[in-house]
């Protein structure tokens, strides 16, 4: 069974959210062993400067790197990347699996994005579009969307 991580800066507070990604988790739990992993986020002023963003990139990259493995397939989830329907995400889930992987990482940045050395080991880079939404949101949807790809894949009920 594919173990499916989302690897994330910072925690969710809101009760909502962690209600949904509890339901969320729950409905995986038929498809695959799904976990989050919540990081620490640095600690900044309101309004840091280049170098301090710099530094809080590295330092979140450190701790996102620790927790994946040369061996899992990690997709880094960055405004550069490809923004892709339900069916291609389930696809690629599908292919991940197809290819032998045990683990697939979904990697989420702190509030600064992801450090250049996330993306580049990262084997995909995907947006979830040009808005922005908040990482509590993202996580969510994010959550969702894995959850609907499987779905398609087993040729479940979901709405196109």
């Amino acid at each position: 069974m594919l173990t499916v991580n989302i690897i994330c800066i910072g925690k969710l507070k809101e009760k909502y959210w962690v209600d949904a990604i509890k339901e969320y988790s729950k409905r995986l739990g038929a498809f695959c062993k799904f976990s989050i992993i919540e990081l620490n986020e640095c600690k900044t002023n309101q309004d840091p400067n280049e170098k301090q963003i710099a530094h809080i990139l590295e330092e979140e990259g450190k701790s996102i790197l620790a927790k994946i493995k040369p061996t899992d397939y990690t997709v880094a989830m960055c405004i550069e990347g490809k923004i892709i329907s339900s069916e291609d995400l389930s696809k690629l889930i599908d292919n991940v699996q197809i290819d032998g992987k045990s683990t697939m990482n979904f990697v989420i940045g702190g509030s600064w994005g992801l450090s250049d050395e996330v993306k580049k080991i990262a084997n995909y880079k995907m947006s979830m579009g040009k808005m922005t939404f908040p990482h509590q949101m993202a996580r969510v949807m994010l959550t969702e969307q894995i959850y609907r790809g499987f779905q398609i894949s087993s040729n479940g009920k979901y709405h196109k």
